[in-house]
């Protein structure tokens, strides 16, 4: 299995690139910003970060780079994509998930551990996780406040496309855990199709005992175990 983290200038993909490579122990490159050819990649990530400084809005330099081209083809083809942080932004931006991403309700930039809720748990990123299960993951941005209109937000639900959201270490889906205001604390949205990812928060900076917490490794190794290599269970589910 090969992995691809997306570089745009402004990008922070060395973090990914060592969770692939050191934590999980599969093969990784990095796939420059005007590149376009995914064909040997089994999964793309396109990292947090600043890309192109985040000049305009966040994420919309970079939804129009060359590379974009071949993330659409590659999202079309039912190909594996994650978006986090920056990268989300660069998703919603590119129209390859739905809604906007504004500045946080409150204007400050928020770099902390928040908690979420698993909503879905039968997507190619969350089969290692359990519906309703409460995670702990670092954010940091200054623009996470996810909106959509009130129509197509009933449509994600209705369609399962909402996968995390903020809330209390109990559960609670309530204002206060909402760390920027997103519409429904929504935290992290999917694709019609199951294949694309994007959230605001970091499972990246979770991956290790070292740092304290590993729940987000557990949304790379259900990528692994979607599809069918994982090296240390050899389980195959989904498919």
């Amino acid at each position: 299995m090969r992995f691809g983290v997306v570089v745009f200038p402004g990008s922070d993909a060395a973090d990914c690139y060592y969770v692939i490579d050191q934590v999980l122990g599969h093969s990784v490159s990095y796939i420059w910003h005007q590149d376009k050819d995914l064909t040997d990649f089994d999964c793309v990530i396109l990292p947090g970060g600043f890309s192109y400084g985040d000049y305009l809005r966040a994420g919309s330099v970079a939804a129009v780079a060359p590379v974009m081209d071949g993330i659409v083809k590659y999202a079309d083809q039912g190909g594996l994509i994650l978006g986090i942080g920056n990268g989300f932004q660069v998703l919603l931006e590119a129209g390859l998930l739905a809604g906007a991403m504004r500045r946080n309700e409150t204007p400050r930039f928020r770099c902390h551990d928040v908690f979420l809720k698993v909503e879905n748990d039968t997507l190619p990123f969350t089969n290692r996780y359990r519906r309703g299960e409460v995670i702990s993951v670092p954010i940091a941005h200054g623009e996470g406040n996810y909106y959509i209109d009130h129509q197509e937000l009933a449509a994600l639900e209705q369609e399962g496309q909402v996968v995390f959201r903020y809330c209390t270490e109990a559960g609670e889906i309530t204002p206060e855990a909402n760390p920027n205001g997103s519409i429904g604390n929504i935290a992290g949205i999917c694709s019609k199709k199951g294949n694309v990812l994007g959230l605001m928060p970091h499972p990246e900076r979770c991956t290790e005992e070292i740092l304290g917490n590993t729940a987000g490794q557990r949304l790379f190794l259900s990528i692994l175990n979607w599809l069918g290599i994982n090296r240390q269970e050899g389980v195959t589910v989904h498919g």
